[in-house]
């Protein structure tokens, strides 16, 4: 059965490419993953050692290329082909569209990567994968992320519910411009 959609083997932008994980980018979601934000708005995925890593690219991401050709895409400075943070789209189970995802390396925020990202992958999906609409989840208490989803037109729907744990998260939605 083919996938739903197809996932590009490289978007590029100014500043940056996007390509899918690989393993050998272990060593870079390992410091990802355990950085203080990525902790505290996204939450602990028990990434604790190399292997870790390994099985997290694999049964997160890759899976989900395999599942829907969509996922969480590494982002790369073309200046270094330096990894900096993650950007793409989430098939989740609990919405019904697929969602934006992004995290960066805190010495990488504020400088305009993750809105450049972004911009990507939302010119991919409405463009070449045709998608009507978009969601975003963000923590309650995550202002940055907030931020950039609104800057990139964004609008607030509603509390939601990740799971029976989850207090709650901010939904947004971003409809195909006309």
């Amino acid at each position: 059965m083919a996938t739903p959609y197809a996932l590009p083997q490289e978007l590029l932008g100014t500043r940056i490419r996007l390509r899918p994980l690989l393993e050998t980018d272990a060593g870079f979601i390992f410091t990802l993953v355990n950085d203080p934000a990525w902790l505290e708005f996204i939450g602990d995925r028990g990434v604790h050692n190399q292997a870790d890593a390994q099985a997290f690219i694999t049964q997160g991401p890759q899976a989900m290329y395999a599942k829907c050709g969509l996922g969480l895409l590494l982002v790369e400075q073309l200046v270094d082909n330096q990894p900096i943070g993650l950007c793409g789209l989430l098939q989740r189970d609990n919405l019904n569209i697929p969602d934006l995802g992004f995290a960066f390396l805190s010495e990488k925020r504020g400088q305009g990567f993750a809105l450049e990202a972004a911009q990507i992958v939302l010119h991919y999906a409405f463009d070449e994968l045709n998608l009507a609409s978009m969601a975003a989840i963000t923590a309650v208490y995550n202002p940055a992320s907030q931020g950039l989803l609104k800057r990139l037109g964004f609008v607030f729907v509603s509390m939601h519910h990740m799971n029976e744990q989850d207090p709650g998260s901010h939904l947004y939605q971003l409809n195909k411009p006309s």
